[in-house]
């Protein structure tokens, strides 16, 4: 019920983006980083381990401490809270938002600069506009992943304290590679957590689009273990979801669109199964 409920509170807060950018989760986590850590100290993997752990452990010790106060309405407004903070991702709404609109008013080169910046983790390389509108509709797809099917995943099997550790992780992934730090441990750690959760969210797809050719592209990927998980998702979200061959306006978004509704639909799937598992008992 608690997983249900801060779920539902916390997607709620997000769509209308009351959190302002100081208290987005990345901005927290920055100023935790330089205050009890440094670029320098980071190198070290032991360092490291405990950058990546120590929020989750703090979180664990904190709902310890609160379990059972007032019948347990302390430990409720503290999965809300934390699940609020873990799925806030202004900056990459931001960044959407500005893509958007470059691409209807046709402005090619912002729409490369804010499609870029929308990922740093990866190059789009895109050769042409109408490819740059696909490959941002697989971006919107990772991205919908990695901000709300991935920490939706973790919270509901591990509590705050997982997504936490997951959102901390990611944190640190995004970091090194938009400051090109060569953090060590991060990506090795970020790739084993994302092995699972981005198979079962991709499944989510095969349900939620074209099943027979979803499917298909699914058991191609997933079932790879070298597959990443980036891959596994994006291609069996275009896979899901039919693209338009062609575009009346210079830059297409009907092809990010069409997928970023996939993700919407996906992440709705989620919601109904987690409802239909706190009604049986199977998720507290």
């Amino acid at each position: 019920m608690m997983a249900l409920f801060s779920l539902l509170v916390a997607i709620l807060v997000e769509r209308l983006k009351f959190l302002p950018q100081s208290w987005q989760l990345d901005s927290i986590l920055n100023l935790y980083s330089k205050t009890l850590f440094g670029n320098k100290q980071l190198s070290s993997d032991v360092m490291m381990a405990l950058a990546l752990i120590l929020p989750a452990i703090a979180v664990q010790v904190a709902m310890w401490a609160v379990n059972g106060i007032f019948w347990g309405l302390v430990s409720l407004t503290l999965w809300v809270a934390i699940s609020i903070l873990c799925f806030s991702h202004l900056k990459q709404r931001q960044l959407f938002k500005r893509y958007m609109q470059a691409a209807c008013r046709g402005d090619s080169q912002a729409c490369y600069h804010f499609a870029d910046a929308l990922d740093p983790n990866v190059s789009l390389d895109a050769v042409s506009e109408e490819e740059l509108g696909a490959k941002v509709g697989q971006s919107a797809a990772w991205l919908n992943y990695r901000f709300y099917g991935a920490v939706a995943l973790f919270l509901i099997i591990l509590g705050p304290a997982g997504a936490v550790f997951y959102c901390t992780v990611r944190y640190f992934s995004d970091q090194n590679q938009e400051e090109k730090l060569e953090l060590p441990l991060v990506e090795d750690v970020l790739m084993v957590l994302d092995w699972l959760p981005s198979r079962i969210f991709a499944f989510g797809y095969v349900l939620s689009g074209q099943f027979s050719q979803a499917f298909a592209c699914w058991m191609q990927y997933a079932l790879n273990i070298r597959s990443s998980a980036r891959e596994v998702v994006t291609q069996v979200a275009q896979a899901a979801e039919p693209q338009p061959e062609t575009s009346a306006t210079p830059i297409c978004t009907q092809s990010t669109l069409s997928l970023l509704q996939l993700s919407k639909r996906n992440f709705i799937l989620l919601l109904v199964c987690l409802s239909m598992l706190t009604i049986f008992g199977v998720v507290a």
